[in-house]
């Protein structure tokens, strides 16, 4: 019997918003990060470059952007070294992202130094797949325990549309490489936009009849899109529940272990599962338990807001660096106002200036 169910967003927000309520703490107090709303943050999403070899359409102007030059951009042993002051101040788990991070040269060094660092027990990699072929199990040899690919669709001349020259049988063939090693998780990350790739969700919830793998559905985000552009092509998600009663597909709510805020669930006689992250339409910030650290070493508290403060000169100095941490902490927002109609309420904030690629997602 399919369970409906009452789209709540983040299952996971009211219990963490639960074990969080104390007052903000200092450094020299605990090694538990509180933000004002008493939200525990154990968990940093570090972009380790912001270069792609895709120009995405919700990730990426057509005409590309001005990437960062080298020097701008933290070097591996910043990056490690970073790690370890986040790991002193509780930090546990780590996500690197891009632009593409399977660009970086030292990736399989910043992989390892991280995974070494004492009190990280969970590392992460977000990647368009380009490169697993050749780098999936070099990976997972330097620690790295779970991966989230970029795929939104199945269809070649689609991906080749959607990515702006992206070869889909790379990738493809990447995760098939991926798939046979023992990573905790495979996630794909489908972003759904409408005229776009809205009409496949089918063909990815039918991928987990026979894939091991979490395909999360990721509503389209109006960061660095024009309004109107971003109005006319949003897709919100919940569909999904619908396609699965439309093809009598008995599915219910499964305990997913992980860092993201997706709502996951298991179509009854699948091997894979199948995840909705709507940060527009059911917003999960009560339960918002991440900080984001840009390719260039600024540290932000939200993805949506322009807020951010660099951390780079820092990364030396443990008191300075944990001093400027909390100071970001302490003004996170409470949401992130995403969904159009209410950011006009808005008035003491701007969205960010980035592009998803110079963040990290």
């Amino acid at each position: 019997m399919t369970t409906t169910p009452a789209i709540v967003c983040n299952q996971t927000a009211e219990k963490i918003l639960q074990e969080g309520q104390a007052e903000l703490t200092s450094p020299a107090e605990t090694k538990t990060l509180r933000d004002p709303y008493g939200r525990v943050h154990d968990y940093i999403r570090i972009s380790i470059t912001d270069r792609c070899n895709l120009r995405c359409v919700y990730c990426m102007p057509e005409e590309g952007l001005p990437f960062f030059p080298t020097d701008k951009v933290l070097s591996g042993d910043e990056i490690i070294q970073m790690v370890e002051n986040f790991a002193r101040m509780g930090i546990s788990k780590i996500r690197l992202t891009g632009g593409e991070p399977l660009l970086r040269r030292d990736i399989l060094e910043i992989a390892q130094g991280i995974a070494n660092v004492p009190g990280i027990t969970d590392l992460s990699v977000t990647t368009n797949g380009l490169a697993l072929s050749r780098l999936a199990k070099p990976l997972w040899e330097a620690g790295v325990k779970r991966l989230n690919i970029s795929l939104d669709t199945f269809d070649a001349a689609r991906y080749k549309t959607i990515t702006r020259g992206g070869k889909l049988a790379k990738v493809l063939k990447g995760l098939e490489v991926a798939s046979t090693l023992p990573f905790e998780q495979i996630k794909i990350n489908t972003v759904v936009i409408r005229g776009q790739n809205e009409d496949e969700l089918t063909a990815f919830l039918r991928y987990t009849f026979d894939h091991p793998v979490n395909v999360r559905f990721i509503e389209f985000m109006p960061i660095g899109t024009e309004r109107k552009q971003w109005e006319s092509q949003y897709y919100g998600i919940e569909g999904v529940f619908e396609i699965c009663r439309q093809n009598g597909w008995d599915y219910a709510p499964i305990d997913y272990a992980g860092n993201g805020p997706s709502e996951n669930y298991q179509i009854r006689g699948a091997r894979g599962s199948f995840g909705l992250i709507h940060p527009v339409s059911c917003q999960f910030c009560e339960g918002c338990n991440r900080l984001r650290v840009t390719a260039d070493g600024c540290l932000k508290s939200c993805l949506f807001w322009d807020d951010e403060d660099s951390i780079r000169e820092s990364i030396g100095d443990f008191e300075a660096f944990s001093k400027k941490v909390h100071q970001v902490l302490a003004v996170k927002p409470k949401n992130h106002e995403m969904a159009l109609a209410r950011q006009e309420e808005v008035k003491d904030k701007k969205p960010t200036w980035r592009h998803m690629s110079q963040i990290g997602g």
